[in-house]
């Protein structure tokens, strides 16, 4: 099973973006869902998690003001919206499930998918 983010893009500093996380094989609605990011020559960071009954766990607090996911259950897929961007935020993010609990370490998620590039730059 792969999840697909996507929604990336070229986004002004101070700018918006939301990001979408799907399967084409299953709903989301009942994972953990993830969200990582990787800069260019960087270790791959924890964004935020979305839990399965609704809460958000954040990596940063720095990103609790700017970051938020949310879930649209009809569709069974995720979205993060990101807010006021800064060129820090430019790298590749992935989303990721698990079954059980939330997790910091990306490698302990069981689903994964390709990510989309976020690029904030006048």
């Amino acid at each position: 099973v792969q999840l697909q983010a996507s929604g990336g893009g070229l986004v002004q500093p101070g700018g918006s973006l939301r990001l979408r996380c799907a399967s084409s094989q299953m709903s989301l609605n009942n994972y953990n869902i993830g969200w990582f990011r990787q800069a260019p020559g960087k270790e791959r960071e924890w964004v935020l998690c979305l839990r399965n009954d609704g809460d958000m766990i954040y990596g940063k607090i720095s990103m609790k003001d700017r970051f938020r996911a949310s879930r649209d259950s009809a569709n069974g897929t995720v979205d993060l919206e990101m807010t006021a961007l800064e060129p820090d935020d430019t790298a590749i993010y992935y989303c990721a499930a698990r079954g059980v609990d939330c997790n910091v370490d990306w490698y302990r998620y069981v689903y994964w998918g390709q990510g989309t590039l976020v690029t904030v730059s006048s």
